[in-house]
C-alpha cells in the first residue's frame, strides 16, 4: 500500500470494543488450545453455551473461514468509542453493503445458514437481531473484563506514540508486526493474499491493537473509510496472569475490610452468589458492599441471563495497584 504524505498525516490509533468480538468469539468456539487466554475461556465458554450464542447468529457470521463480514467492524469514530456507538454504526449499515458482505461470506463458506439468507433477504429489519446477539455477547464475554483489557491495549498505544516521538513512522511500522515491513513509502503486508491498492480505502491509516487477534493480523479495506489493521498488543500475553495485591491491609485502612476482600475477589468478575461463597460474607451482606462499591465506581454490574456479574473498573485496578506499591 502507498503512502502519500497526506495520508501519513492521517495515521492514527484507536481502540475498538467491537473488533474483539470476532476473534474472541472464533476462539470460545473453537476446540483449539490457547494458553494465553485459556482462564478467560474456562470462564467464559459455560456462560456463552448456557445463553445459546453458539448456535446463533454469530455462530454463522463468525465460520471457521478467515473472512468476517465488514459491516461487523465499522471504522471507530473516534479515539475510544462507546461499545453502543459501535452497535448503532453496525445497524445503520445500508443494505446493499450487507448484501455484498454476505455474497463475500457465501464464497469463502459455500453457503449461508438460514439465518443469514433471512439476513441477505432482509437487512433492515434482521440486523437489529445480530446487534441485539451482538450486545448479548459483549455483556456476558467481555464487558466484565473490560477494564483489563482496555488498560493492556492503551498501553499498547502509548508505547507506539513513544516510538514515533523517538525514532518516526516508518519505525513503528516495522515495530508493529513481523509480517509489516515498511519501506519506500509503502506499507507491505507479506503475507496477505490479495494486495492493499490505496483506489480500495479511503485516505490515511486506522491502527488497532487488539488483545484476541493473533497471532496472525486483520485488515479491513472499504471505501471511503480509511484502512483499518488490527494486530496483537504488546502485553496480551500477560493478560489474566494473577495479580498480587500486597497493599489490601493499607486499603482496608481506608476503604473497610469487608469493601477490600471483594475488591481483591474481583480480580475475577463473579455474582453475589459466588462472592458470598468465596468470602464467607453474607449474601445481603455482599449486595450491600457491592452496592456501595459501585456508587463510588469501583465496580460494575453486567447482566448475564438471570445473574449479574460484578468486575473491578479501571478505577479500582489503579487504586489497588497504588496500594500495593
Amino acid at each position: 500500500m502507498a503512502f502519500s504524505a497526506n495520508d501519513l498525516a492521517q495515521v492514527r490509533f484507536a481502540v475498538s470494543p467491537i473488533w474483539e468480538v470476532a476473534p474472541s468469539f472464533r476462539l470460545l468456539t473453537s476446540n483449539a488450545p490457547n494458553p494465553v487466554h485459556r482462564p478467560w475461556i474456562e470462564q467464559v465458554r459455560p456462560r456463552l453455551l448456557a445463553a445459546g450464542l453458539d448456535r446463533g447468529w454469530l455462530a454463522e457470521l463468525i465460520g471457521p473461514s478467515n473472512y468476517v463480514p465488514d459491516f461487523l467492524t465499522p471504522a471507530p469514530a473516534g479515539a475510544a468509542p462507546a461499545p453502543a456507538d459501535e452497535w448503532e454504526a453496525i445497524a445503520a449499515t445500508a443494505a446493499d453493503r450487507v448484501r455484498q458482505d454476505l455474497d463475500h461470506l457465501a464464497r469463502h463458506q459455500g453457503h449461508l445458514g438460514p439465518r443469514l439468507t433471512s439476513l441477505h433477504a432482509a437487512p433492515a429489519t434482521r440486523l437489529a437481531k445480530v446487534v441485539q446477539e451482538i450486545e448479548t455477547y459483549w455483556e456476558l464475554a467481555l464487558a466484565p473484563y473490560w477494564a483489563r483489557i482496555r488498560t493492556v491495549l492503551d498501553a499498547d498505544i502509548f508505547h507506539r506514540a513513544r516510538t514515533i516521538a523517538e525514532h518516526g513512522t516508518g519505525h513503528l511500522f516495522n515495530d508493529l508486526h513481523t509480517s509489516v515491513s515498511w519501506n519506500d513509502n509503502v506499507l507491505r503486508l507479506v503475507r496477505r493474499k490479495q494486495d492493499m491498492p490505496r483506489d480500495s480505502a479511503g485516505a490515511g491509516l486506522l491502527l488497532i491493537p487488539s488483545a484476541f487477534t493473533g497471532p496472525g493480523l486483520r485488515t479491513r479495506m472499504r471505501p471511503p473509510d480509511p484502512p483499518q489493521l488490527a494486530y496483537p498488543a504488546r502485553g496480551a500475553g500477560a493478560l489474566w496472569e494473577t495479580r498480587p495485591t500486597t497493599g489490601a491491609a493499607a486499603l482496608a485502612t481506608v476503604l473497610g475490610r469487608s469493601r477490600t476482600l471483594l475488591l481483591t475477589e474481583l480480580g475475577t468478575p463473579a455474582s453475589t452468589t459466588a462472592l458470598a461463597h468465596r468470602t464467607g460474607l453474607s449474601p445481603a451482606g455482599v449486595s450491600q458492599y457491592l452496592t456501595a462499591l459501585r456508587d463510588a465506581g469501583l465496580v460494575s454490574a453486567h447482566r448475564v441471563g438471570r445473574s449479574v456479574l460484578y468486575a473491578r473498573t479501571a478505577a479500582a485496578e489503579t487504586l489497588l495497584a497504588a496500594a500495593s506499591t
